[in-house]
């Protein structure tokens, strides 16, 4: 369920207000509360802020139509992979899984982004496939990672300008728990940072927070 904004008495009839008598100034609006204008200040502020009311100078305060809803969905709209991306953890192609499997653990991550010796993106480990990998009876100490990785061109990307919620859809899609953030080159894929189950969370609870 989509979390709606919850107004206070005071704002849902400073928007009653606005929808029946839109456009309509501050000082009027004061009025028919009986209030000052510097009381509204506050509540005008969010409502305009959260896109309940759109304001324009020398016309007054107009009412957007907008649900809670709607107006969620545009603020997904305005989150891009830059702002909430963290740290890529990297490995090299010819590491043996059991250094990978070590990796993995003192970084605390679910997934590491291998790259060659020209650091360009060529493969992607999972904790499934080390899992799988330490089941069988090879020897992990000088078994290479570039055997049981995921291969580029079979690997998904993003980048830093890519919106946030088509960054989430892919990771549902592909039931993945992180995607690499990689700048194009000439040579291939440099990977600049990751986004993270973790990251989605915490991008969707600040833009709740916020609302």
């Amino acid at each position: 369920m989509v979390r709606t904004i919850e107004l206070n008495k005071r704002q849902e009839q400073i928007l009653q207000i606005v929808k029946d008598n839109g456009p309509i100034t501050g000082e009027h609006i004061a009025d028919q509360l009986n209030l000052t204008r510097a009381t509204l200040r506050p509540d005008l502020a969010i409502l305009t802020m959260a896109g309940f009311l759109d304001a324009r100078p020398r016309v007054g305060y107009f009412y957007t139509g907008k649900s809670g809803t709607q107006l969620l969905t545009e603020n997904l709209q305005k989150i891009f992979v830059r702002e909430y991306q963290s740290i890529p953890v990297v490995v090299n192609e010819n590491v043996s899984v059991y250094d990978a499997i070590v990796s993995m653990f003192l970084e605390d991550v679910g997934t590491l982004f291998v790259v060659d010796q020209n650091s360009l993106l060529v493969g992607v480990l999972s904790r499934k496939d080390l899992l799988r990998a330490s089941i069988g009876k090879q020897e992990l100490a000088s078994l290479p990672v570039n055997i049981i990785m995921t291969r580029m061109p079979n690997i998904t990307i993003c980048e830093r300008d890519d919106l946030l919620i088509e960054v989430a859809k892919k990771l549902i899609d592909k039931q993945i728990d992180a995607l690499p953030v990689v700048k194009k080159t000439e040579r291939g894929f440099e990977v600049i940072g990751r986004v993270t189950k973790t990251n989605i969370a915490k991008a969707f609870v600040a833009l709740g927070e916020d609302m």
